[in-house]
């Protein structure tokens, strides 16, 4: 396994420091880990690439297992997995869906790493659909996040179901409490990068104010005066997502709406559209600041100022990830003021007063209703677009194959005559169904 070729296959030219030295410590020692270091540094390669060298080809046994707090990095995880292409099988493993369908998967699979969360790791666990015997290596992503979201109880009983386990990893963008004793952890590296300002240096933050209570208008302006570049725009509560996606869709911009009342489809439909660029603004509540497979985004705005200093993290950890540059920006009513635990100061934004139309994104998002059940690669879909639906290479964005459905980014001014094209016509010689996510 040559790192420089996963490392290729991800598009990322080099480890950084925190990952070098988690690395070294996985690889030469026989210690348990502790990982601290901000959302965005790259926690999940900084296990994954020595973890992927620890384990053996050759047997069919499940040999690690991670535990994670919710169902989008769990899949998030199994993704940056299956993209290192160092030939090993893994699966992702969440609530929401049928238990059995996943048993049917594991049996077929076989997977030898897991990313789960604790519920579903337990159930499949007492079912015996998991077999403990071989499971070497235990990693918990976010254990903050798993012990303030209540899973304490279900992970010191998915760790006492694990016996053999030899090498515990925990991580963390926060300063996490002590660590439960049920974690049985031995001899422990801490590797702390965790810094005082809380954020990178390479991450602006500003201040942008509205006249009136109602930050509305103020959000339409700020959003107008970033043209093409990506937002994620944060907010304490669901109905107000759906508010303030409604009034910016009304104003002509894409939007992708994110919360934890959507239904699974509806919720990977906002992220894909988001991550492929076929939408500008993503607006969420706080679960849209951990785990999604977000890259690259220019710009953070807080609507609602975050609930904790955790919270302001975790949110402003999705901008300005590994080296690349971001912005935070705090939009404040007249009577609102920054929370104490903001210790950087941030610099005044001015608000245009004249604002031109939201420029529209260059991509449009496509469902096509084949998968990897069916055998579909992201060449035949590539193949299918542009042989049947008439498209160019660089008419093409991001293709991403899930187990029962496809999407891809076409241009925007080709999709209709891609549906069009496409109808009724057969992927790999199935019959399928593209259509518009909207």
């Amino acid at each position: 396994m040559k790192i420089q070729d996963i490392l290729q296959r991800l598009n990322i030219e080099s480890l950084n420091k925190m990952q070098y030295q988690a690395g070294d410590v996985m690889v030469n020692t026989d210690s348990d880990l502790v990982i601290l270091s901000a959302t965005g540094s790259g926690k999940t390669l900084a296990y994954l690439l020595p973890l992927a060298g620890m384990i053996n080809p050759e047997s069919d046994e499940l040999q690690a297992v991670v535990i994670v707090p919710g169902r989008e990095l769990a899949l998030q995880s199994h993704d940056v997995f299956t993209r290192m292409g160092c030939g090993l099988r893994s699966m992702a493993l969440y609530g929401g869906r049928a238990a059995m369908d996943e048993h049917r998967n594991l049996r077929k699979i076989k997977p030898q790493i897991v990313f789960a969360t604790p519920g579903r790791l337990n159930d499949h666990l007492d079912k015996g659909n998991i077999v403990a015997d071989d499971v070497s290596y235990l990693v918990i992503d976010e254990f903050d996040k798993c012990l303030k979201m209540g899973f304490r109880d279900e992970m010191s009983a998915v760790i006492s179901k694990l016996p053999y386990v030899e090498r515990h990893v925990l991580l963390s963008a926060t300063d996490a409490e002590e660590i439960p004793g049920f974690v049985n952890m031995g001899k422990v590296v801490r590797i702390d990068f965790l810094t005082d300002s809380q954020i990178p240096d390479r991450i602006n933050l500003f201040v942008a104010k509205s006249k009136d209570k109602d930050k509305l208008d103020a959000l339409y302006s700020l959003l107008c005066s970033f043209g093409e570049s990506s937002t994620i725009v944060f907010l304490n509560y669901r109905d107000s997502v759906e508010r303030v996606s409604g009034f910016l869709r009304d104003k002509g911009f894409v939007v992708s709406a994110f919360h934890g009342g959507l239904d699974q489809k509806a919720r990977e439909d906002a992220v894909y559209r988001f991550s492929n660029g076929s939408a500008s603004v993503l607006v969420g509540t706080d679960l849209a600041a951990r785990g999604l497979d977000i890259p690259e985004v220019d710009n953070i705005v807080h609507y609602h100022l975050p609930q904790g200093e955790d919270e302001y993290i975790h949110r402003v950890g999705r901008t300005g990830r590994w080296q690349a540059k971001g912005r935070a920006f705090f939009l404040l009513g007249p009577e609102e003021t920054l929370p104490e635990y903001i210790k950087d100061t941030p610099e005044e934004y001015e608000l245009p007063t004249d604002v031109e139309t939201p420029p529209q994104p260059r991509m449009v998002t496509l469902y096509i209703g084949k998968g990897k059940k069916d055998k579909i690669s992201k060449g035949d879909v590539l193949g299918f677009l542009c042989k049947v639906g008439g498209l160019k290479g660089g008419e093409i964005g991001r293709i991403d194959v899930k187990e029962r459905c496809a999407y891809a980014a076409v241009s925007r001014d080709k999709w209709k005559s891609v549906v069009a094209r496409t109808a009724g016509e057969k992927l790999k010689g199935i019959k399928t169904v593209v259509e518009l996510i909207k």
